[in-house]
């Protein structure tokens, strides 16, 4: 596997080794012992999650405080904009985003560590996303920052407005929940 840093060096870009002819293609997916050697530290990951949406879905920013979830994500079908917001108050990279294509064609898969917003939007006609996770969904721990919140100008590649949840159409800006400037 290929393994890149973001402009958030603890954000990754895992690229599997890819092995295709005529017939189609192999790849491993995920393996823990690789895993781990690429990050640093035992991950142990409790629960995988995979949904499907529509052109213009935009999904996020969620996170869970306290509980925060490490995710490693990858698109199976069609292609998304993938954004990490790290919200760890005490990093150097503290209110800064980053944003990749993952798609089914490059096979890319991010690792968010814990302490990120996260969120995605639909570039493909559909898409489906899968992730693993670090911790259970908690409902009465989950945030969502807006996605739309001038203060962190996430540069998302929009030609019209987004379809948005309720919830993430309301959620809070940055300044709001975190009463602090951005280094």
């Amino acid at each position: 596997m290929n393994v890149n840093k973001t402009a958030i060096p603890d954000v990754l870009i895992i690229e599997p080794k890819v092995f295709g002819d005529e017939r189609g293609f192999f790849f491993e997916s995920f393996n823990q012992a690789e895993f781990e050697a690429t990050v640093g530290r035992k991950v142990n990951f409790v629960q995988d999650n995979h949904s499907k949406s529509a052109k213009g879905v935009l999904r996020g920013l969620h996170y869970q405080n306290p509980n925060p979830q490490g995710k490693l994500v990858r698109v199976t079908q069609g292609e998304v904009f993938d954004v990490a917001v790290d919200i760890r108050t005490n990093s150097k990279t503290f209110g800064r985003w980053v944003g990749e294509i993952l798609s089914a064609e490059n096979k890319r898969q991010l690792w968010i560590p814990e302490g990120f917003a996260h969120g995605f939007l639909v570039l493909s006609d559909t898409a489906e996303f899968l992730y693993k996770t670090t911790d259970f969904y908690a409902p009465e721990y989950e945030g969502c920052l807006r996605w739309d919140d001038p203060l962190l100008s996430i540069k998302w590649p929009l030609n019209q407005s987004p379809r948005v949840s309720s919830k993430d159409e309301n959620g809070q800006l940055f300044s709001e929940i975190f009463k602090v400037k951005i280094i």
